[in-house]
């Protein structure tokens, strides 16, 4: 069956198909998939490393912001958290869509009309007149931003290495990770003097060169084949990958990641305002400096993998999550901060781990595997950035780690199942287990 009968894009192999941009080639024999140290692996690690900077900064730009916005529009924690949880919500639930396109009009035009529309509304969100109004525009953005994710690791699928995949992709969730603390820390200290709106729209401009320099770095794709739009076709698509038990696993593991993830750095606002830390808006927003942290972890995300195998390394992820949560209970800055770090570098070497492992496990339509997988990786982070908030106002931040603990069982359940199936088989090979 054909890459177009599937809605699949070509894997490169024996016969790769190389092309111009977005537009079918010639075949070629040899494969000239890109390598670090290779002609425009640079290039494109540091466009898709701004793509990742540009899509978090945008998705949580009010996060740091939630007690301003409640003190400003006079809602609850609980209100204000949908701020965040409209744009996680609308890219969960557009990111599947958005793969169907960039397997028919190709990755880099999807990716570079997606950015386009996102830092558009990123400049309108300042101007929100209402709760309401300021939650739909987020919604609009966060649907935009959609055509990221699985367009970006689909892109990287077919352009690198087998060997390079891992790191390549981490390289882009460290992008992630600096938007999203750039992002929140800019905005703590703009928000400061200026407030929460002049720090948004701050955000905007800098996404707006952000997407600029990624599509005047990125290099035309050389291994797309395009795909069919048709709704069976794609129907087909997802269910066979429904159908494969590890990449459920690796669904809901990123989905339960993404729920502690979520939650902790929706309420930790909330939190260092009281007693008895009191800090001010600014020092809050360096708070974030701690993704930094996630940036190291995740871009050597394939070297764990490498010394523990994949399960491994999700072991050792959810591991130093939960104690991070445990360590972030103590009623001491420096702990908490600790906390933090671990929570960081667990849940970012996971998310690598797992979102790595959905590209290099699908045969066939990249793109439509890594969009279900963002889909439950952002219905995560909706799931935790709400809960958690509900969970705060009802049991103060104990009740926030409570709901982290849980999600973090889940993923020690889940990885322990799937080590449990690979004994079931035989062991299967590395990429299956």
């Amino acid at each position: 069956m054909t890459p177009a009968d599937t809605g699949a894009s070509t894997t490169v192999g024996a016969a790769a198909s190389v092309s111009t941009p977005d537009v079918p080639g010639t075949p070629d024999v040899s494969d000239s998939r890109t390598a670090p140290g290779g002609p425009g692996y640079r290039r494109m690690s540091l466009a898709l490393f701004l793509a990742g900077v540009a899509t978090f900064a945008l998705l949580y730009s009010t996060q740091a912001l939630l007690p301003l916005i409640s003190g400003d529009m006079g809602v609850t924690a609980g209100d204000a958290s949908w701020t965040v949880a409209a744009a996680t919500g609308g890219l969960a639930v557009s990111v599947l869509p958005m793969s169907a396109l960039s397997e028919r009009f190709g990755r880099r035009t999807v990716m570079t009309a997606s950015l386009a529309v996102a830092v558009t509304v990123g400049l309108l969100v300042p101007f929100a007149p209402s709760l309401p109004a300021l939650v739909a525009l987020r919604a609009v953005q966060g649907a935009a931003l959609a055509g990221l994710p699985a367009s970006a690791t689909a892109y990287l699928a077919e352009e690198v290495t087998p060997r390079a995949l891992v790191t390549a992709i981490g390289l882009f969730v460290a992008g992630n990770s600096v938007g999203g603390m750039s992002g929140r820390v800019i905005t703590g200290w703009v928000a400061q003097e200026w407030g929460w709106r002049v720090a948004v729209g701050v955000i905007g401009v800098v996404a707006v060169a952000c997407a600029v320099a990624f599509r005047l770095l990125l290099p035309a794709p050389k291994h797309f084949t395009p795909g069919s739009l048709r709704p069976r076709v794609l129907a087909r698509t997802v269910r066979d990958h429904l159908a494969d038990p590890l990449l459920r696993r690796l669904y809901a593991i990123g989905a339960l990641f993404m729920t502690v993830f979520g939650g902790v750095y929706t309420v930790i606002g909330y939190r260092l305002t009281e007693a008895p830390f009191s800090l001010p808006q600014g020092v809050i927003g360096s708070i974030f400096l701690v993704y930094l942290v996630g940036t190291v972890s995740a871009s050597t995300a394939g070297r764990l993998v490498g010394r523990l195998g994949r399960r491994g390394a999700l072991y050792l992820g959810g591991g130093t999550t939960a104690a991070g949560l445990l360590l972030s209970l103590a009623p001491s800055l420096p702990l908490v901060l600790l906390g933090l770090v671990l929570i960081t570098a667990g849940f970012f070497a996971g998310h690598a781990v797992a979102s790595s492992a959905v590209s290099r496990t699908a045969a066939h339509g990249r793109a439509q595997a890594s969009a279900l997988y963002q889909s439950a990786y952002y219905i995560g982070s909706s799931a935790g950035s709400t809960v958690g908030a509900m969970a705060f106002h009802s049991g103060g931040w104990a009740g926030t780690v409570g709901v982290g603990l849980l999600a973090v069982l889940g993923v020690v359940a889940i990885t322990v199942a799937g080590s449990l199936a690979a004994r079931r088989t035989g062991g299967g090979v590395p990429a299956r287990a």
